[in-house]
């Protein structure tokens, strides 16, 4: 319970300190690099005097520990340039491109950039300049960071899909279980209607008033299917799309307002796609309430049917308010709304069809404050 009421604080809470985290390693790992450049920096230096000794010596006795220093670096890559600019001698560098003047430069140049040289000093004046770049553990332990923050990526992106997952599965049986008791709740008075029906048939009715009752009916068992199948996995069935657009578009089109201006364009053939006929006539009714309730019942409302290759384009076009860009995804999000009253669901169960069902793609696909929206919705079609 308390862990609910504050789950935000505690989920910032976790953000916050992970980062404080991950920067205090970073931190430490940096000033561990630098005092690892420094433990380096001191070696040379002594390998620097070690070298001025072996100059000033004049004769090779007791140079022992002279040449046990200058042998002992085996990793550090070494170039000392006398002041004349010849390379005098060097360490851990392959030496069949000295010929090469611009090897030796750029090798000169990469060295500077990551150690500052150290000048040899004779008779108080320079002898040679040494060079050195970064060994091999310090090239190693350079990127290291950048492993680190690696690994935390790949972590905080393994919990960001698992959480994603558990919450849309989550979503997905509340879904399913919201849809299924719909439907049986809906069904049942809907038999007790169609009994009623028929035994107002055998009185003194007006006929005209059972046909509008059958219609209502007939409608009602077309709302409950639909709740039936979106709560379960439905069956696809090759249909044409451009007849079934056409079904739903006459049927909207004849119960809204004179206001409202329709349009259709559709494509002379026939289109052919797996669909299931009954949520798709739910998706085109979303998107046209959706339209109309957008432009206030008044103003001018276009389906659209295109086909490029295998591609087919549903679009729902309205001459309404319009949605800033900000909004093009959320407008998808389950309880978002720009109405009044409203649940918010229409068109996330209309995303849910198109795309958990029939493996489709539906979206904004251009908006303009005070202008319009377009909708539109993509499908694959069959041969």
């Amino acid at each position: 319970m308390i862990f609910a009421k504050y789950s935000n604080t505690f989920r910032w809470g976790i953000i916050i300190a992970s980062f404080a985290i991950v920067s205090l390693i970073l931190w430490k790992t940096y000033e561990f690099f630098q005092h690892f450049k420094e433990e380096e920096r001191i070696k040379m230096e002594i390998w620097s005097f070690a070298q001025t000794d072996l100059i000033n010596s004049d004769d090779n006795t007791n140079l022992d520990l002279t040449l046990k220093v200058l042998n002992s670096n085996t990793t550090t890559p070494v170039l000392e340039i006398n002041k004349d600019g010849s390379i005098g001698s060097y360490l851990n560098i392959d030496d069949t491109r000295f010929s090469d003047q611009n090897y030796v430069n750029n090798l000169i140049a990469t060295f500077k950039s990551e150690n500052k040289p150290i000048e040899v000093i004779f008779d108080n004046k320079l002898n040679s300049t040494i060079y050195y770049g970064n060994s091999p553990l310090i090239n190693k332990l350079k990127y290291y960071p950048l492993a680190l923050l690696l690994i935390v990526f790949l972590f905080g992106a393994v919990i960001f899909f698992f959480y994603r997952s558990n919450k849309n599965a989550t979503q997905n049986k509340l879904w399913s279980g919201m849809a299924k008791e719909t439907a049986h709740q809906i069904g049942t008075p809907l038999s007790s209607l169609i009994g009623w029906t028929e035994i107002l048939k055998t009185e003194n009715v007006d006929p005209d008033y059972i046909i509008e009752m059958e219609k209502d009916i007939d409608r009602l068992q077309t709302i409950t299917e639909r709740f039936s199948k979106i709560g379960s996995l439905p069956t696809l069935e090759k249909a044409n799309l451009v007849e079934e657009t056409i079904q739903s578009y006459e049927y909207l089109k004849a119960r809204s307002s004179d206001l409202i201006e329709f349009e259709l364009h559709v494509p002379d053939g026939e289109i052919f796609v797996n669909l299931n006929k009954q949520l798709y006539s739910w998706t085109i009714e979303n998107l046209v309430k959706n339209a109309i309730d957008a432009m206030k019942g008044r103003g001018k409302l276009i389906v659209e049917i295109s086909q490029l290759e295998n591609n087919v384009k549903v679009c729902v076009s309205d001459t309404g308010k319009g949605l800033a860009k900000k909004n093009f995804t959320k407008i998808f999000e389950p309880g978002y709304t720009t109405k009044k009253r409203g649940w918010g669901l229409g068109l996330s169960l209309t995303k849910r069809i198109i795309e958990d069902f029939h493996d489709g793609k539906i979206k904004v696909l251009q908006s303009e404050i005070g202008k319009g929206t377009t909708f539109q919705i993509s499908l694959k079609s069959t041969v």
